[in-house]
């Protein structure tokens, strides 16, 4: 059975310490959505391209971009039984 867990709360609180326990407690994939952001700036793909250029004008990123990066991420083979969401939605 597949499986999603969502950490929901304000910044600073404990959701990526919680996040990296649980992860390895369950097995799940811990996805951030600031790790999502920076692994598509530093790779240069189309998606961190366009999250770059609102970045770079001082802007938020879209949650439709922000979106195609997270059905981006939770396509591979690590989250084919679920995943644990860190940050968002």
């Amino acid at each position: 059975m597949t499986k999603f867990l969502v950490l929901l709360g304000p910044p600073g609180v404990g959701k990526g310490t919680q996040a990296k326990i649980i992860s390895e407690r369950t097995g799940l994939a811990h996805i951030s959505s600031g790790d999502l952001f920076r692994e598509n700036l530093k790779n240069q793909t189309e998606l961190g391209k366009q999250a770059q250029g609102f970045m770079s004008r001082g802007e938020l990123v879209p949650d439709s971009l922000t979106i195609k990066m997270v059905r981006e991420r939770i396509s591979r083979p690590d989250c084919k039984n679920g995943a644990l969401l860190d940050g968002f939605p």
